[in-house]
């Protein structure tokens, strides 16, 4: 009995004497952490982030106003899908150079009475992550909800996180959903199997359609962090959709008209170089982003993303792009969409990090 007693007190007097030179040596060398990081280990708690996500998603599926933009999109997708599947047989019939692609035609085709499918999401699926997003933080400041999730056992960063993470899993479980309905669809009435190439090229445009809608629901969250009402977090991230939209091309256009070499005089290089210039501008905006990557996706004859003269046309081979040569196309456009996202992100993570958080302020 003696025995054991006397060895646990050596083996405390060890650990007492040995921990600090543990601790010395590990600093040393970068692997022990700081007693900050120490804390945050200590106080880190997934399950409450766990809880506040299926809280979110619980929030955002009983809403009418996620009902609302729910059935808006489902029905100008079906719209458009009746519309493409009305002019496929000349969809198929056309010399477009990927006529083997039908399914991907359910996508682009549209018989010019409303806007394809590609053209519907890239319009109207900002909205949904506006309409997601722009109460997010002001909503539950206003209703005196967020001191009294700041005061449980939770990182404050932790509260953010959950909001985007739940509704960008809604936006994606939305999207994959519309995406295989219309590939059901499309299987059911032309008859015909998507190939394992059509399949990628859908499941990839899925994925920059939630990147790009993605960044909305930053920018609102964004504003919802900024704006102490939710009215004009709403109106700030409508203004900015309305803006690239609509009057972005417009400016762009005027602006081309001035800066546009004289036809009779400039040389060839000096009209490359003014349209890659308004293209270059043409690039910040999201929506023209979204739109390139998206038609070289779903549209395999698109080679080139740039101006194309007619001695690089001259010899060029006419058939459809690999799916890998398609992904390196777009790239540079999707990372573009991811930093924006991120920036976006970024700037609410950091003014939501150094507000004051009151009851009711």
């Amino acid at each position: 009995m003696e025995a054991s007693v006397l060895k646990e007190q050596l083996n405390k007097a060890w650990d007492t004497v040995s921990t600090p030179f543990k601790d010395g040596i590990g600093r040393l060398r970068g692997t022990v952490p700081s007693d900050r990081e120490r804390f945050s280990r200590a106080n880190a708690n997934p399950a409450a982030f766990r809880v506040l996500v299926r809280k979110e998603i619980s929030d955002h599926v009983r809403s009418w106003r996620f009902l609302l933009l729910l059935a808006i999109i489902f029905l100008t997708c079906v719209a458009s899908l009746y519309t493409a599947l009305n002019s496929l047989q000349d969809a198929i019939k056309s010399t477009d150079g990927y006529s083997d692609f039908v399914i991907l035609k359910l996508f682009t085709t549209s018989d010019g009475t409303l806007p394809s499918f590609i053209g519907f999401i890239g319009f109207l699926g900002p909205l949904l992550g506006i309409g997601l997003g722009f109460d997010a933080v002001n909503s539950e400041r206003n209703k005196g909800t967020l001191s009294r999730i700041m005061a449980q056992p939770i990182h404050r960063d932790d509260l953010l996180n959950a909001k985007f993470i739940a509704s960008l899993t809604i936006i994606g479980f939305m999207f994959l959903s519309l995406g295989l309905l219309v590939l059901a669809l499309g299987f059911l009435i032309v008859g015909l199997p998507p190939s394992f190439e059509e399949l990628l090229r859908i499941l990839s445009f899925l994925v920059v359609t939630i990147v790009y809608i993605g960044f909305w629901l930053n920018l609102s969250i964004l504003f919802s962090v900024k704006f102490r009402q939710p009215a004009t977090s709403a109106l700030s991230g409508i203004a900015v959709w309305l803006f690239f939209s609509f009057f972005y091309d417009m400016i762009l256009n005027l602006i081309s008209s001035g800066l546009a070499p004289n036809s009779d005089t400039a040389s060839v290089d000096d009209m490359v170089h003014h349209v890659s210039f308004m293209l270059g501008l043409s690039r910040i905006s999201p929506y023209t982003l979204f739109n390139e990557a998206t038609s070289t996706l779903l549209m395999p004859t698109v080679r080139t993303l740039g101006p194309l003269t007619t001695e690089q046309a001259y010899g060029a081979i006419d058939s459809p792009l690999p799916f890998g040569q398609s992904l390196l196309l777009i790239w540079p456009q999707v990372t573009g969409l991811i930093a924006l996202t991120l920036a976006c992100f970024a700037i609410s993570y950091v003014m939501f990090l150094r507000q004051e958080i009151r009851g009711r302020s």
